[in-house]
């Protein structure tokens, strides 16, 4: 006989979505044995939900702990009841704002590595994607040099996308191109201008505490760093190249 097959006069979908919250098979047949029969002693639950009298305590102990079941004490006799099932949501709120509580230590111990490994590769079109749009997730100025319209040129399907995106969340860029390009992908793009000579199929975009490099080859790939020393670094490598850029003249 299989496990559902045994369980007398409980919804299955009901079981189930009960498994779903994490309580175990035990907890479950016993909880709802005691929604069935009302106050019981452990003897008649374990011979209602078919199951030994060891698991049936295991499983009444852990449901009180939860507070989905209570237990009175007549003489020497325990005699256990089922909750309200209101106390179900109640136990499952309480969990939330454990959580709630210990977030900002768990938030900082997930930085803390994330400072430590900070240092992600991406091979192929698809994890330049995810590249694009962790700049749109940032939604924080983002500056760039070494753009040669590969973008565009690459990826030409999502790249109007990505520009839409940039012009709605109104997010500010500003690009280092050479002076013979005509290159101005957004309304948000302003451009300072290096030397004809100077030319690179290596874009980098510096945005937040994250700078990414990525390598225009047949198979593109790129490095994307998590760290705001080295964000802060190639921040302050742009601004003295921004300085020393010339206007950029539509043509």
């Amino acid at each position: 006989m299989t496990e559902n097959s045994k369980i007398k006069d409980y919804d299955l979908e009901m079981y189930d979505k009960l498994e779903r919250l994490q309580l175990s098979k035990n907890e479950i047949k016993v909880y709802l044995t005691l929604l069935r029969i009302g106050s019981a002693k452990a003897g008649r639950v374990a011979k209602e939900a078919m199951r030994d009298r060891s698991s049936v305590y295991n499983a009444l102990d852990s449901l009180i702990k939860k507070g989905i079941v209570s237990c009175v004490v007549d003489g020497k006799t325990k005699i256990f009841s089922a909750a309200n099932p209101n106390k179900l949501i109640e136990y499952f709120q309480e969990k939330e704002e454990i959580a709630k509580t210990i977030m900002p230590a768990l938030e900082g111990l997930f930085h803390q590595s994330k400072e430590q490994e900070s240092i992600t590769l991406f091979k192929g079109y698809r994890g330049l994607k995810t590249i694009f749009q962790e700049i749109l997730r940032e939604g924080k100025e983002n500056l760039v040099f070494g753009s040669e319209g590969q973008f565009s040129k690459k990826m030409p399907y999502y790249a109007p996308q990505f520009v839409k995106q940039i012009e709605k969340k109104n997010i500010k860029i500003r690009s280092m191109v050479r002076e013979d390009r005509d290159d101005s992908p957004s309304m948000t793009t302003t451009n300072r201008t290096v030397p004809r000579s100077t030319r690179s199929n290596v874009t980098t975009n510096i945005f937040g505490d994250k700078v990414a490099i990525i390598i225009w080859s047949s198979t593109p790939e790129a490095v994307l760093i998590e760290n705001k020393t080295a964000a802060d670094s190639y921040r302050s490598y742009f601004e003295l190249m921004w300085q020393h850029a010339k206007p950029y003249n539509k043509k």
